[in-house]
Formats: C-alpha cells, structure tokens, sequence
C-alpha cells in the first residue's frame, strides 16, 4: 500500500520551483492541482499529484550547435 503524503506551500515550491503566484494562478486556471483542506486554517498538497504535475511538463529540447 502507498502511504498518501501531503505538502505543504514551501514544500511545493521547492519540489516544483514555482512562486507562491504561480501555484495559486495555475491552481484557478486549472493547470496545477487544488490544494486540500486539511483543518481550519491549512491546507495541503497530495504529493502524488504534484508528482504527477511535475511528470507531465515537457522536457526542455536542447538546440543543435552551430
């Protein structure tokens, strides 16, 4: 069974290298996973899907030499 992990802010920006902007713009333009609710007052990432966000971006393709 895998354990289901959850990060925090921080966490996610380190993990994807993000600014605290970006997250919450891509989050209401459906391009970043919603964050879950995990009492009152914070709220948290299941790390599988910020896994799976950070999967799904496209490599960088590196230009020929000239």
């Amino acid at each position: 069974m895998n354990s289901l992990r959850l990060l925090r802010l921080p966490q996610v920006i380190e993990l994807t290298g993000l600014g605290r902007d970006t997250i919450y713009r891509y989050i209401r333009e459906g391009r970043f996973p919603a964050q879950r609710r995990i009492t009152d007052r914070a709220s948290a990432w299941r790390a599988d899907e910020v896994a799976a966000w950070i999967e799904s971006r496209p490599a960088v393709e590196r230009k020929a030499a000239r």
